[in-house]
């Protein structure tokens, strides 16, 4: 724990010193933190996703810089520091573990989250939804929403009512292609057929967003060796040409 802490103030005398000596640190506001902030999180969860643990470490270390950045800068305005953001985390974390520091019984992972939403409605949260943030991509605020939904009790049975579902919406979507509907209408549609299609992963325990950024993934290196061994330019090929190269690159590793 000790060689830790000693980390910890490394970085904290580390930030001070930037702060009052560095020319592009000084500069630096909560507003021009925040894309950076973005970006290296979206770092971080490319290094989890190729389990590069060396990557993940590095990552870590510069959202590690952003918080005490940020902690810093809030420090100068007097309105708070990084120990009073860690408190105010393991004092929350404290009061959402009844089941470890009090006398709540929670035998499984979905009685913990069902805890963890009543505790946060009792702390005056509005709705259960409220702690999803806006900014979130589409597809990760709907796996969201529709998981905390479920810890009370709105949710599916089983997954094939859920599938059940995606198979109605996949025909209503359809319904708006025959029909030659508004593009309006379509996109409705085709909105409900993935939030559908969402749900049922998260039934059978699959994290969409990384699915499919798994198979963006594997497409761009599919296209990427069409490219690279192309004859003449791919404007230049047809279709039956590109599809003999993709069918090599599907044998690679």
């Amino acid at each position: 724990m000790e060689h830790k802490l000693k980390a910890f103030g490394r970085l904290l005398t580390i930030m001070d010193e930037l702060r009052e000596q560095c020319p592009w640190d000084r500069k630096q506001t909560f507003q021009t933190l925040r894309i950076l902030t973005i970006e290296e999180a979206y770092e971080l969860a490319d290094a989890i996703l190729e389990e590069n643990l060396e990557e993940i470490k590095e990552e870590i270390g510069d959202l590690m810089l952003h918080m005490a950045f940020y902690a810093k800068i809030a420090d100068e305005k007097g309105a708070f520091d990084i120990a009073d953001a860690l408190n105010a985390v393991c004092d929350k974390l404290i009061k959402r573990h009844p089941h470890i520091y009090g006398d709540v019984v929670a035998d499984d992972e979905d009685a913990v989250k069902k805890n963890w939403e009543q505790i946060k409605l009792q702390e005056g949260k509005k709705s259960v939804l409220q702690g999803v943030p806006k900014s979130l991509p589409a597809m990760v605020k709907a796996f969201r929403m529709q998981d905390k939904a479920s810890q009370v009790g709105f949710d599916w049975e089983n997954g094939e009512q859920v599938w059940a579902k995606v198979e109605e919406e996949l025909a209503e979507f359809k319904e708006t292609l025959d029909d030659n509907l508004p593009q309006e209408k379509k996109e409705e549609e085709f909105g409900d057929l993935l939030f559908s299609l969402i749900n049922y992963a998260r039934f059978q325990g699959i994290d969409p967003e990384a699915a499919l950024e798994r198979i963006n993934l594997k497409f761009k290196k599919r296209f990427e060796y069409i490219e690279a061994k192309a004859p003449k330019n791919l404007r230049d090929m047809s279709l039956a040409e590109m599809d003999a190269l993709w069918e090599e690159a599907k044998g690679l590793p």
